[in-house]
């Protein structure tokens, strides 16, 4: 027996007629009753008693019925399932990303993608670039998202999309700075500064920045990433020079009532965004679309802002 005898079969008990069956199968008659015909011949048993031209079925078609309708149903279920895994519409997700575009970037664009899907599930994470970069290179993660940096002694087991965009100097409204069109870092010699840990790579980049002009770098206020430096920056208290995405998140929450103004640089100075995928754990197709997405969300977004964004 097979799944095509075992569906007419079904349609049948449930129609009673061998023309009805056909028309809802979108098969001839003929094909339906050949189905049928050899059905009863492999199972030696005559399931239906002919009285005009209505079929009777016997005490033991019911007993196969339940049977046949329960391994149909598990294989529809089945069906549907590969089909919306294959179109990326169902499966679960497990992302990391860095603390920056975890506060509201990245939760809101899964949250708009999966749109209330409850046939997808999503495990978001928050955790340092570095720690991103261990669980990708682990094999753990689907991807992840965190500060691009150069990977030192084995090869990593993990691949990288890059995007790359312009920092800004963020400076309050009432700061002499904001009124330019824009700065350099010569400008920011010995002011009041906001920025990270002084072991994060940017910030070791930034020192760099100050010294190649013998430039005073004069940091007042540390976090461990850049959103928390806004308050700081709005009340006065500090410049401080910020990776693009946190322009976009402030654009979008206006945690300072529109009293920080980014400003750009003369002189471009560049920030590395990386996309982590695990070398040795293939994707699902949900996870290679939210991927996708994500990066042109990410382009665009930074379009949007001006920070002149290029990927690869």
């Amino acid at each position: 027996m097979n799944l095509t005898q075992l569906t007419v079969f079904r349609e049948v008990m449930e129609t009673g007629s061998i023309s009805q069956t056909a028309k809802k199968l979108n098969r001839t008659q003929p094909a339906i009753s050949l189905a049928l015909k050899n059905l009863e011949k492999t199972l030696g048993l005559t399931l239906f008693e002919r009285k005009g031209r209505r079929l009777v079925p016997v005490p033991e078609a019911h007993y196969l019925l339940a049977e046949s309708s329960e391994v149909l149903d598990r294989l529809a279920t089945i069906s549907r399932t590969m089909d919306g895994l294959i179109k990326g519409s169902s499966g679960s997700l497990n992302i990391a990303t860095m603390p920056g575009p975890s506060a509201f970037l990245f939760p809101h664009f899964i949250s708009a993608w999966v749109g209330g899907n409850p046939d997808i599930r999503t495990t978001l994470s928050t955790r340092s670039s570095p720690q991103i970069m261990e669980l990708a290179g682990s094999q753990t993660i689907d991807f992840g998202f965190a500060d691009f940096e150069h990977s030192t002694g084995k090869e990593p087991q993990y691949s990288a999309d890059i995007v790359r965009a312009d920092c800004f100097c963020a400076v309050d409204c009432d700061h002499p700075l904001a009124s330019s069109g824009s700065i350099s870092i010569s400008d920011l010699d010995g002011a009041p500064m906001g920025g990270m840990h002084a072991n994060h790579p940017f910030q070791r980049r930034i020192r760099q920045e100050f010294q190649d002009v013998t430039a005073n770098y004069n940091p007042t206020v540390t976090c461990q990433y850049f959103l928390p430096l806004i308050p700081f920056v709005s009340s006065g208290q500090c410049c401080s020079i910020v990776d693009p995405l946190t322009v976009c998140t402030e654009r979008a929450l206006n945690l300072s009532n529109g009293r920080v103004i980014f400003l750009p640089f003369k002189n471009p100075l560049r920030y590395e965004y990386a996309i982590l995928q695990p070398k040795h754990r293939p994707p699902s197709q949900l996870a290679l679309k939210i991927k996708a997405g994500w990066k042109a969300e990410v382009l665009r977004m930074l379009e949007e802002v001006k920070a002149n964004p290029s990927a690869e």
